[in-house]
């Protein structure tokens, strides 16, 4: 049986919101001026910018001029990284950062190593988790940034932010100067509190269409007094951080998608996390030699990451569309790579295991219905594929995954 198409791939992009859209409306036609001039038309754009920033503030717990509106969280991981290691490489030339991390995180790194950084990159357990202790280890005197992703976009797993933040304030404190802390919490917002002060941040990159909001905006969090250079030159645009005419529909839908988020927050992951849990019992229960990536618990309400034996993710992922079930296997920015996903190599996961690996990613629209259906189609596909030599691996085992074994 075919269904009506069941979205479980929230972690690559979300629809958008229609109170998003229609406060975007506007300022797509009557209220079009570009809020850098200074005639009345302007000062509509003008106005709609800082109360977008001022929305964004109000979730982050931040000052409204901390905000720097981006292109997304690409472009908002690249000026953290970038903007701080050279405003400071005079001071040091070291950065800190995982092996988990997101490519544009990781490219970025590789760019500044080309440049002569030196990058340390911490591996994490077979959970997926960085221990602070590491972190702490890695800290040399000339270190000066540090970059740990808040929950994986593969596996979803919830690093603990705050605890690494003490650890690098106190070696802060114990050398004598300071250690800027940038988080990557683009899958995180609408799951997880954004107080920057709680998670001890200096920095934070946000993507609007990863909670309901548009795409091709994104937020980047810049503390008071972190010292950065723009990677944007131009008209001097937000504060001179980043340069270019801002696109004003774009911000206020992402505003208005971030503030009803985090308004829903809690009984949002509430329901979710019930969901997930019903579907990851579910997997395990109704189809053999399959294991669960990344830590059991510590993982975003609505990921649910699994790597079947004998199994390649494309013919898996053909044979869900093709039942009405829109899913994924890695990040949506490597869907066309044919190698296997770093993250999941990082666990200690054979390629073979690694390669047959799916994430199901939830949301905040996704039904008890929708649940059902995709325990009925996922069993159901994988049993096809593993009696069909052609599509099989052949050598996949499914080791070391550091999750649960199922039936």
């Amino acid at each position: 049986m075919v269904y009506p198409m069941v979205y479980m791939d929230h972690s690559s992009t979300t629809p958008m919101r229609p109170e998003a859209v229609e406060a975007m409306l506007p300022y797509f036609s009557e209220t079009y001026g570009n809020p850098s001039s200074l005639y009345a038309l302007a000062d509509q754009s003008r106005n709609a910018l800082d109360e977008a920033r001022e929305g964004v503030a109000r979730v982050l717990a931040c000052r409204s001029s901390e905000v720097i509106f981006t292109s997304g969280g690409t472009e908002s991981d690249n000026a953290a990284l970038k903007g701080v290691a050279l405003a400071r490489r005079g001071e040091g030339d070291h950065i800190i950062t995982s092996v988990i991390e997101h490519h544009a995180v990781l490219h970025s790194c590789e760019q500044l190593e080309n440049e002569g950084f030196d990058v340390t990159y911490l591996e994490v357990g077979p959970d997926g988790l960085v221990d602070p202790a590491d972190v702490e280890a890695a800290i040399t005197d000339r270190t000066t940034v540090v970059s740990i992703i808040y929950a994986n976009n593969e596996i979803g797993v919830i690093q603990d932010i705050s605890r690494i933040s003490r650890v690098i304030r106190a070696e802060s404190e114990r050398r004598g100067r300071g250690i800027a802390f940038h988080t990557d919490a683009v899958q995180a917002a609408g799951w997880l509190a954004l107080d920057v002060d709680s998670l001890g941040v200096d920095m934070l990159s946000l993507s609007g269409h990863k909670f309901h909001g548009p795409k091709g905006a994104g937020v980047l969090y810049l503390r008071r007094g972190t010292a950065f250079t723009a990677q944007m030159a131009g008209g001097g645009q937000e504060q001179d951080r980043r340069s270019g005419t801002e696109n004003v529909p774009l911000i206020v839908g992402l505003s208005v998608a971030l503030e009803l988020a985090s308004a829903e927050r809690e009984a949002v992951a509430d329901r979710v996390t019930g969901q997930r849990d019903r579907l990851i019992e579910g997997i395990m229960e109704r189809i053999p030699d399959v294991s669960l990536n990344g830590h059991p618990r510590r993982r975003l309400p609505n990921n649910v990451n699994v790597s079947f034996e004998g199994i390649e993710a494309e013919p898996l992922l053909i044979g869900l569309d093709l039942a009405g079930v829109a899913a994924s296997s890695q990040s949506a920015c490597s869907a066309a790579s044919l190698e296997p996903s770093h993250v999941l190599m990082s666990l200690g996961m054979s390629r073979e295991a690694a390669m047959g690996s799916l994430r199901l990613t939830l949301g905040r629209d996704t039904s008890d219905e929708d649940i059902d259906i995709v325990l009925d189609v996922l069993p159901r596909v994988v049993g096809e594929l593993r009696s069909m030599p052609t599509f099989a691996t052949g050598g996949a085992t499914g080791e070391a995954t550091g999750g649960m074994a199922g039936g």
